[in-house]
């Protein structure tokens, strides 16, 4: 797709992302990619303030409506990144328990538009994407979705996304699930892998740019539930991101639950079948609501 200019109003901390106004739109199904007995895998675009980002579908066979999940994946070069790639193994799981499936690429990625500012901002134009696919597919005029139950997971850099819209967009979704996140205290993340690029921004910048560029400040602004998934011997992303998330996140109350793998590594390799029945589990219980399964308010 051709290079575009992403908005000039882009943010560079979560308060300004908080203020932002959404126009996610033109939610269209373009190709089939493959089918099976259980779905059909479409490539899917749609518009992101003023950007056309590309991504996948999948669709389960039969009338629905059918209730959503947005899958977030981790980073992957652009330059080695392909339509729809990460999460694969997740997105066949849940299409074929009966959920549509839909995982954005975000700019730079697959067959969406370029924003050259993406790293300088600090990667917070990827939020903006995932938040945009939420508002596409609430305005689009597809019968097979129901727009009332959507649910989010992501993994690595795709956990980060998560954070930031919990704490940004609380009542965007129903509910989270966050698969060996990044650290919700950013400072983590720049220590991690930002430090060695662009060493400056240690001394450049001060406290509270990165305590604005951090979800862990902001845990009183969620509402949804939690689903924490985190293995111990995870050499990516430290578990003590997430001891320290589950700490914040009793003191402000609020309503999640972790679940530790031990030996788990950052694929959740042989813990993945367990993995996956706790988090269908999660999200069956706060999306798939009816007469024989009603609305549970506290997931302790």
């Amino acid at each position: 797709m051709l290079a575009k200019q992403p908005a000039e109003t882009e943010p560079l901390s979560l308060p300004e992302l908080r203020q932002m106004q959404f126009n996610g739109s033109s939610f269209s199904v373009k190709d089939v990619l493959a089918r099976n007995k259980d779905y059909t895998r479409y490539l899917i675009t749609y518009k992101s303030n003023g950007l056309t980002i590309s991504g996948i579908m999948n669709l389960p066979m039969g009338k629905g409506p059918f209730p959503i999940l947005i899958l977030n994946h981790g980073h992957i070069n652009p330059k080695d990144y392909t339509v729809g790639r990460g999460l694969k193994r997740e997105q066949d799981y849940f299409a074929k328990n009966g959920y549509i499936v839909i995982h954005p690429d975000y700019r730079n990625h697959g067959l969406s538009d370029k924003d050259p500012r993406s790293e300088s901002n600090f990667r917070l134009g990827y939020v903006e994407d995932v938040i945009n696919c939420v508002m596409a597919v609430r305005n689009s005029n597809k019968k097979y979705f129901d727009k009332e139950n959507i649910g989010m997971l992501g993994h690595s850099l795709g956990g980060g996304i998560c954070l930031n819209i919990m704490v940004t967009k609380p009542d965007l979704v129903k509910a989270h699930v966050l698969y060996a996140s990044v650290s919700a205290d950013y400072i983590d993340n720049y220590n991690k892998w930002g430090r060695r690029r662009q060493p400056e921004l240690a001394e450049e910048k001060g406290p509270e740019f990165w305590a604005e560029l951090s979800a862990i400040n902001y845990l009183d602004k969620i509402i949804a539930p939690i689903l924490i998934q985190h293995g111990t011997a995870d050499k990516s992303c430290d578990i003590r991101w997430s001891e320290k998330l589950a700490q914040g996140l009793d003191k402000a109350g609020k309503d999640y639950k972790f679940n530790k793998y031990p030996g788990g590594q950052h694929e959740f390799i042989k813990h993945w079948p367990a993995f996956m029945k706790s988090n269908l589990e999660f999200f069956d219980r706060y999306l798939k609501i009816n007469d024989k399964n009603p609305c549970v308010k506290s997931f302790k």
